[in-house]
């Protein structure tokens, strides 16, 4: 059976924003659908989310699919590092992922300090890359948080199908979004080919 799993973000929560709506529709259309709340949101720790996302998500195959919103894009990035040879997931879709971060980002000093680790610890691309069949990432044009030249970097490394948005800020539940079908459309390319 197909299973996806959705990684909410840094102070997020898996009732937030587009995540119900998300889940109701794959569920729809007969997609199992793993939403965990991750551990501590509000304190995020790269030594924490991804081993906790390899438990949830158990043995991988290509009939995994992941989607993940800011850092937990970051999240499913340093999951997929972490995968032996030959593991491998159908795809991932990213929304508003991250490997660098606008000082807006920062509304304390404490946040400049959870975010320095996932910032600082290099990414193997290519050990990424050879984990999942496909990517696609989305990125909004006003995103105070995530500087757009970002999709450029998804691009080269990943080879991810890229997909600018107008005007979505971060895609956050606080910013009253509640629907966004540029996921589902292309979380469905994925898991259909």
């Amino acid at each position: 059976m197909k299973r996806v799993f959705i990684i909410h973000g840094w102070d997020g929560y898996p009732e937030e924003g587009i995540f119900p709506w998300l889940k109701s529709e794959l569920e729809a259309r007969g997609i199992e659908v793993h939403n965990p709340a991750m551990p501590d949101p509000l304190n995020p720790r790269i030594d924490v989310w991804p081993p906790f996302l390899k438990k949830q998500i158990g043995k991988p195959n290509e009939k995994t699919f992941l989607v993940g919103h800011s850092m937990g894009a970051q999240t499913i990035l340093r999951y997929l590092e972490s995968l032996e040879e030959g593991q491998k997931i159908g795809g991932v879709v990213f929304l508003a992922g991250f490997v660098h971060l606008s000082d807006e980002a920062y509304e304390s000093e404490d946040d400049s300090g959870i975010a320095k680790p996932w910032l600082e610890t290099p990414l193997d691309w290519k050990k990424i890359k050879s984990h999942a069949n496909k990517f696609a990432a989305i990125f909004s044009d006003n995103d105070p948080f995530v500087p757009l030249s970002d999709s450029k970097i998804f691009k080269k490394e990943l080879g991810a199908e890229i997909f600018v948005v107008h005007g979505w800020e971060h895609f956050s539940g606080s910013e009253g979004i509640k629907k966004l079908p540029i996921v589902l459309e292309q979380l469905e390319k994925i898991i259909q080919k």
